[in-house]
Formats: structure tokens, C-alpha cells, sequence
């Protein structure tokens, strides 16, 4: 049989880097959804209901490597994707009533989810502050406020952090935080508790990255 490589990628990336790539696999299997096996979300795989997983650790050459392997009958599992849109979210680029522009993240169930902090002077620049949280919001620790508490920083894979905090009106919120000290994005509205907060963060962190851009009439 003729063998095909239909997607290949190969990059340096932390342990926790690599922890949550991997989590969003499993995510997706759970649910029984499309799986993404790129950043832009743009190929994906449905594999079978069973499928055969082998794993692998090797020494070569003073290299280790570990391989994780899943294999079933091209009949049995769902359709492969090359240019496909796994993401259940868009980016909206719009003008607001003072002139600036701005951008949103719309979930498909209509609701918003992110947005930028602030306006832009050109269309531009705010393509740029979104394109800004799509590179970094992955790879993003959580800096929870509210207990002094941090995830450990995944070091290449982002430059900034997600704060975890209440807000005056007990309501909790979120906010990316650049390590220049910009904030690039927040959740434009408060959560009645940490847990739907992080609920929505992660929401932001699984869908942002392969978001399309739209701009609104």
C-alpha cells in the first residue's frame, strides 16, 4: 500500500507546552469531536470509536524519544480535514461610535467571549492586537490574584499571562496581560464564580488561536 503523509509538524516546545497540546487532543476525543493537529486548527482527524494505540520510548544516538501512535481502518473513523475551521469562535473587527477600532471573539452559541481592552486608531493595529492574543493565549499560565497562585510559565510558548481576580462587585474576571504590561484582552464581563470564569478562559484559550477574523459592516 502507498503510504501518504498528509500533515507533518515538528517544533522545540516546554514539557507544559507540549502537556497542553496534548490536552486539547484528549478534550476533543472525549467529546467525540474533530481533532486539531495544528495550532491554526485547520487539520483535523475523526478517528474511529476504537483504534489500536501504541506508545513507544526509544535511546538512539544519546536521544530519547517517546512516540504515541494511533491507528484504525480509514473506514472506521470520520473524514480527514486539511482546510477546515475547528474553531468555535470568530474574531469580529469593528468600528465603535467614537471612531476607534476594535475586536471581539464571538462564540458560534453567539456569545461573546474576549474582547480587546482597548480601541485601536486604524484597522490595523487592531488586526495586530488580535493577532497579538491568537499567538499568546495558548501557551498563556494563569496568575490566580486571589490566592497569590501561579501556573509555571511555559517558557517559549507565550509572552503573556492570564490574572485571575474579583472585581469590586464580587464578580470574577479575566484579563491577558502582556510582559510588556499591556492588557490584549479580557473577558468584557464578570462570572458569578472562578469556576465559570475558567470555564470561559479556557473556552478563549481552546478557540482563539484558529479563530477566522470578520469585520463587521
Amino acid at each position: 500500500m502507498t503510504e501518504e503523509t498528509v500533515h507533518e509538524t515538528e517544533e522545540k516546545r516546554s514539557r507544559r507546552g507540549i502537556s497542553s497540546f496534548l490536552r486539547r487532543i484528549s478534550n476533543r476525543l472525549r467529546r467525540g469531536e474533530p481533532v486539531p493537529v495544528d495550532e491554526e486548527q485547520t487539520v483535523t482527524v475523526e478517528p474511529a470509536e476504537e483504534a489500536e494505540l501504541e506508545v513507544e520510548v526509544e535511546r538512539e544516538g544519546g536521544d530519547v524519544s517517546l512516540e504515541i501512535e494511533v491507528e484504525w481502518p480509514e473506514e472506521e473513523g470520520g473524514e480527514i480535514e486539511t482546510e477546515t475551521q475547528a474553531s468555535k469562535a470568530t474574531f469580529v473587527l469593528y468600528e465603535d461610535d467614537g471612531g476607534e477600532h476594535r475586536w471581539r471573539l464571538r462564540h458560534d452559541n453567539g456569545n461573546i467571549i474576549a474582547d480587546g481592552s482597548e480601541g485601536y486608531s486604524s484597522k490595523q493595529k487592531a488586526e495586530q492586537g488580535l493577532e497579538s492574543v491568537k499567538k499568546n493565549v495558548a501557551g498563556a499560565p494563569i496568575d490566580d490574584l486571589s490566592k497569590d497562585e501561579q501556573e509555571e510559565p511555559q517558557e517559549g510558548t507565550s509572552k503573556a499571562t492570564f490574572e485571575l481576580y474579583e472585581d469590586k462587585q464580587e464578580k470574577w474576571r479575566w484579563r491577558l496581560v502582556h510582559d510588556n504590561g499591556n492588557i490584549i484582552a479580557d473577558c468584557g464581563r464578570g462570572y458569578s464564580s472562578k469556576q465559570k470564569c475558567k470555564q470561559g478562559l479556557n473556552s478563549v484559550r481552546s478557540n482563539a488561536p484558529g479563530a477566522p477574523v470578520e469585520t463587521e459592516a
